[in-house]
């Protein structure tokens, strides 16, 4: 028999003796023991002597979208849950609890958050996850449902962190993605998982929004004066091109000018303005 002195007990041997023992009490961890035995031996008893009336405490149902984690004083009797459909249980020594497996959605609470750019924003969101292990949703986390609730805030407040402003009004469907990353590798160990996450709406500061708004106007009065330009400069070609077109036949104008009249006359004006050209004129101011 060896004895643990200081001289031969290292911290290797000391991490050794904490592995073995670790690996022993998860090898014992199933088992119940001499007194656990005889106290389920004395709830079989108790039930054969009151049976069929005992048959109604025994007798169990849970739905199909359910599961049950049985307990058998206080261990966890089967490595797999009960259901759905009939089960039983013994009534001295074992409880359970139900577990669903629907998919639960719940809102993320507005979260008021500093971007990258140092911008303020509110940001809400939603998250639907389901639970795919019932024996860890109960064993490992005390409410699976309350902290999946307060992760997807902190997550919510540490991915926006990151990102600036352009970025979450533009990469929504990015930044959900990696929500739903963060969100599923921590409640992996809980046995839940998150199937979506989406963002809801992003509120911005008053301030900031008559700033974007005046900024956008300005962009949409600066392109129109550009295009109304190139108009006026498309349009000034055209006339010089059509000014040497009737310069080489001066009949071509006087026709212009029967257009004009003729459209005027449409308009069924009261006065009309005659247009009369200044060679018209030479000859009267030559004779006088």
């Amino acid at each position: 028999m060896a004895y643990l002195t200081e001289s031969n007990f290292n911290e290797a041997d000391a991490s050794h003796f904490t592995l073995n023992f670790c690996l022993f009490t998860d090898k014992n961890a199933g088992r119940l023991g001499c007194f656990g035995w005889l106290l389920v031996i004395i709830s079989l008893l108790f039930i054969a002597l009151t049976f069929p009336i005992t048959l109604f405490l025994c007798v169990k149902i849970v739905k199909e979208y359910e599961r049950a984690v049985i307990f058998r004083l206080g261990r966890i009797a089967d490595r797999k849950p009960k259901g759905p459909g009939l089960f039983f249980v013994l009534p001295c020594t074992d409880n359970f609890v139900k577990v669903d497996l629907r998919t639960v959605s719940f809102d993320i609470p507005p979260q008021e958050i500093l971007t990258k750019d140092s911008v303020t924003v509110s940001v809400d969101g939603v998250v639907y996850f389901r639970i795919h292990c019932p024996i860890s949703a109960v064993a490992n986390v005390s409410n699976a449902h309350s902290s999946t609730r307060l992760l997807a805030q902190t997550t919510l407040r540490n991915v926006l962190g990151t990102k600036n402003l352009a970025e979450l009004l533009s990469d929504r469907e990015g930044i959900s993605v990696s929500m739903q990353e963060a969100l599923d590798e921590a409640t992996d160990p809980w046995g839940i998982k998150v199937e979506r996450v989406e963002i809801k709406d992003v509120k911005l500061p008053q301030q900031l929004q008559r700033a974007m708004a005046a900024e956008a106007e300005a962009s949409r009065e600066a392109r129109a004066k550009i295009i109304a330009a190139e108009g006026e400069m498309n349009a000034s070609r055209a006339l010089k091109e059509a000014a040497l077109v009737i310069g080489e036949a001066p009949s071509a104008l006087q026709l212009r000018y029967l257009q004009t009249l003729n459209a005027i006359a449409a308009e069924k004006n009261s006065t009309i303005i005659f247009p009369l050209p200044i060679d018209m004129m030479q000859g009267f101011m030559q004779k006088k």
